[in-house]
């Protein structure tokens, strides 16, 4: 009789939904050092204030075609009338606010880089450069601010962004793996652990 192979342990906040299974298992976690994956990721965590993550998950694709693949460039050359017709568009979340925050989060991004900074060394310089490796056992561990969260969020808006409070900013660094939160029993935790052992900007 062949053996039953062992049954896979995941986070318990990814549930069952295949989408939500497949970024946990894929996405989360994993340090990202590239600066517009890092720029389209911060966006997105902003439009899901007072929504849950899935939520946007499930409207990634459509952002992506809606903001030109977040391309800071073109982003900030929307005019009223194209942020009218993204107001229309189901796809994605239809608030005025959140349309206008990441136009005005390009612009953030665009100035950062005249200046000569670069959007990854910015951020990571919040955890020294190195991602926080915790060791999570249950969802009543995982923080949902921290002082590195508070000092981003205070950052970036001064730098003009918006929808970046300290909250956003700590689901941000969890997902780009900046905090490896994965609970210790999970089958991803040791992978993003080697992964930020052996993670570097340069």
């Amino acid at each position: 009789m062949a053996k039953k192979s062992k049954e896979i342990t995941r986070c318990t906040w990814c549930g069952e939904d295949p989408l939500y299974v497949n970024y946990h298992d894929q996405v989360w976690g994993r340090p990202v050092s590239d600066d517009l994956e890092l720029f389209e990721k911060l966006c997105l965590d902003g439009q899901q204030a007072g929504l849950s993550w899935i939520t946007i998950l499930r409207k990634q694709e459509t952002y992506r075609d809606a903001y030109y693949q977040f391309d800071p460039e073109k982003i900030v050359r929307y005019v009223p009338r194209k942020k009218e017709k993204l107001l229309q568009d189901p796809g994605i979340i239809r608030n005025k606010l959140k349309v206008d925050s990441i136009v005005k989060n390009a612009r953030g991004f665009l100035d950062m880089r005249d200046e000569g900074i670069r959007f990854s060394e910015f951020l990571w310089d919040f955890v020294d450069g190195q991602p926080i490796q915790n060791r999570v056992q249950s969802m009543k561990d995982i923080a949902v601010n921290t002082p590195a969260s508070d000092a981003m969020s205070k950052a970036l808006k001064k730098r003009g962004f918006t929808f970046v409070g300290s909250t956003i900013c700590y689901a941000f660094m969890q997902a780009v793996g900046m905090v490896n939160d994965h609970f210790e029993s999970c089958y991803c935790w040791d992978e993003c652990y080697q992964l930020g052992k052996n993670f570097s900007l340069d």
